[in-house]
């Protein structure tokens, strides 16, 4: 990256779009109604965005867009219904859309469902939400991104892409015994795939996308594993776990940049190994073209081609 980037580990989203002017601009974050995707619809509308929340509970995404619009003093915050894990639901929030789009965020997820679930198609459900739906969402709105001229596409990933590949032979635990750590595991590592897909796909319309660590953060992501187990001086707030999310989708300090993974509102480093400690950098099968093309194509025979 030709630009130096002056943000870290305790910037906000807020700090990181000051000064930006987002106005004409359309933008999607999917479960934008909650956590880090509250702050992440905020700091884009307040940058004057139009916003739309994307969400399964409407009428609770609603009341949380009615506070949004009086705290940003911008009424451009809209909510659609959307779940991720139903494919059809993505395929009428796809139909129903219309507009250019300049940065979808690919946000929503779930993290270590306990015991062993499926959606509708058979898939692992971590796999299925997190990033299948995000898989078919993305690829049913390719003609509205191209259509902007220029956006970016945002995938949540986790530093639990860092347990674990996708697990190309058995990805829906049909033969192996199911494990949660496992099953988050290789759908985050699938979001950080996804961004490499795309940058070999779609570049000539415009598009890039990156993928992303937030940090840890307490939300009610953590609901199954008794609470965030991360050490209190290495937590982030909602406002600085959006802080990566805003970047990646609105700031002009990454411009161009595209299929990379950050953290920190920084790049990550590739590791050769996942640390006993703190747990930074990104896994080389997590960026790897090979692993990216597979994956995109086992995306495509379960969601099928856009219509």
């Amino acid at each position: 990256m030709s630009q130096q980037i002056p943000f870290g580990f305790t910037s906000t989203a807020s700090e990181v779009l000051a000064g930006v002017d987002l106005s004409g601009k359309t933008m999607i974050v999917t479960g934008g109604a909650s956590g880090i995707g509250i702050e992440t619809v905020k700091s884009l509308a307040a940058a004057g965005a139009s916003v739309t929340i994307a969400a399964r509970r409407v009428d609770a995404a609603e009341e949380v867009a009615k506070g949004l619009r009086t705290e940003t003093g911008n009424s451009k915050i809209e909510v659609r219904p959307l779940d991720v894990a139903d494919l059809n639901s993505v395929q009428k929030f796809v139909d129903d859309w219309d507009k250019p789009i300049h940065a979808l965020v690919n946000n929503a997820g779930i993290m270590m469902v306990p015991e062993l679930e499926r959606t509708a198609e058979g898939c692992e459900l971590q796999f299925g939400t997190n990033f299948l739906g995000h898989f078919a969402l993305t690829m049913g709105l390719r003609r509205q991104l191209a259509a902007a001229n220029g956006a970016r596409v945002v995938s949540v990933s986790s530093t639990g892409s860092l347990f674990g590949p996708v697990i190309w032979d058995d990805p829906h635990f049909h033969f192996t015994q199911y494990n949660p750590l496992l099953g988050y595991a290789q759908s985050k590592t699938a979001c950080i795939l996804l961004s490499v897909g795309i940058k070999e796909r779609w570049a000539s319309d415009g598009i890039v996308s990156n993928a992303l660590n937030p940090g840890a953060i307490a939300t009610n992501l953590q609901r199954h594993t008794g609470g965030l187990k991360t050490p209190e001086h290495l937590r982030k707030n909602p406002q600085q776990g959006a802080a990566t999310s805003v970047l990646l989708a609105a700031s002009p300090l990454v411009e161009g940049v595209n299929g990379r993974y950050f953290d920190n509102c920084q790049e990550a480093a590739l590791i050769a190994r996942r640390p006993d400690g703190k747990l930074e950098g990104v896994a080389p099968y997590a960026l790897d073209s090979a692993n990216a093309d597979r994956l995109w194509e086992m995306a495509l025979r379960i969601v099928g081609e856009p219509k």
